[in-house]
């Protein structure tokens, strides 16, 4: 069953920690939400700590001046861990190697310190780093369908940094690895990811939990808040996590009524259509 609570407020008595995703809950890439940066700031003033766990591909560290120029409050969080951080293990793992690394220069930290060799090809790697398009400004999956073909044919991993098929930048939706990642399985290839809704950046957050708090956490007083169905939502419901769903991010067009507001029903044949669960909803993220 899920309930329709008003605001994060509401749910104060019944958790204790909150794991919090960031991109379309609490910026959108552009901007961030003055409200949902509130509602975190109140929350870790008055109840306990707040994690950020965001499918970002970089190592969390280098994502912090991002949510700085964005004028996310550091007061909003406590702990901070991302897709990137998760994925540097299955990466070292694979040491010293070849990699064709797939995404924007901005993403380079993922490697630092890695010993692996950066190339731009498929043809001679011995497996794929993606964490995202080159420019998911202009581009779209569909213009790698060759080079990916080639690269299932020769049997390399596609380790993909981001598991998000869109996200939200600005007004726009614009593609993530995890697009990439589907076309790359479905022209036969192996992908393997660590972020949402995969178990390892969750036992990332949870030992961050612990380390903000000094002692294990009761996973029954955990709530996970986020806007992505496959993500968040499913992430937290196989890791058996209590899920805050926030219909306002990117799936707004089907979750919200005609009045923008959210749509009780439109929310439950939303997540019925992906087979999962949440326990809470809201519109936005507000205390």
């Amino acid at each position: 069953m899920i309930d329709f609570p008003e605001r994060l407020s509401a749910l104060r008595d019944r958790y204790d920690i909150v794991l919090c995703d960031v991109w379309g809950v609490i910026h959108n890439g552009v901007q961030s939400f003055p409200e949902a940066c509130e509602a975190l700031v109140q929350w870790g003033a008055q109840v306990g700590p707040v994690v950020l766990i965001s499918n970002a591909p970089r190592p969390s560290h280098d994502v912090v001046s991002q949510l700085d120029s964005l004028g996310v409050p550091r007061a909003a969080w406590s702990g901070f861990v991302t897709s990137g951080d998760a994925t540097r293990d299955l990466l070292s793992a694979r040491a010293p190697g070849k990699v064709w690394r797939i995404g924007p220069d901005r993403d380079g930290p993922l490697y630092a310190g890695l010993d692996l060799d950066l190339t731009g090809s498929c043809e001679d790697a011995d497996f794929i780093g993606c964490t995202g398009l080159y420019d998911d400004e202009t581009e779209e999956p569909e213009l790698y369908r060759d080079r990916l073909a080639v690269a299932a044919q020769r049997g390399l991993t596609f380790i993909c940094a981001n598991p998000d098929r869109v996200v939200q930048r600005g007004d726009r939706l614009i593609y993530c690895a995890g697009a990439l990642a589907d076309l790359y399985e479905s022209l036969g290839g192996q992908v393997i990811m660590a972020g949402k809704p995969f178990a390892p950046i969750y036992d990332l957050a949870i030992a961050e939990a612990e380390r903000l708090t000094g002692r294990p956490v009761d996973r029954a007083r955990i709530l996970c808040i986020g806007d992505g169905v496959i993500t968040d939502v499913l992430g937290a419901e196989n890791q058996e996590l209590a899920c805050l769903f926030i219909a306002k991010g990117i799936h707004g067009e089907k979750a919200l009524g005609p009045d923008g507001q959210l749509n009780p029903e439109a929310v439950l044949a939303l997540l019925a259509a992906d087979e999962v669960g949440a326990t809470h909803a809201v519109g936005d993220l507000v205390w």
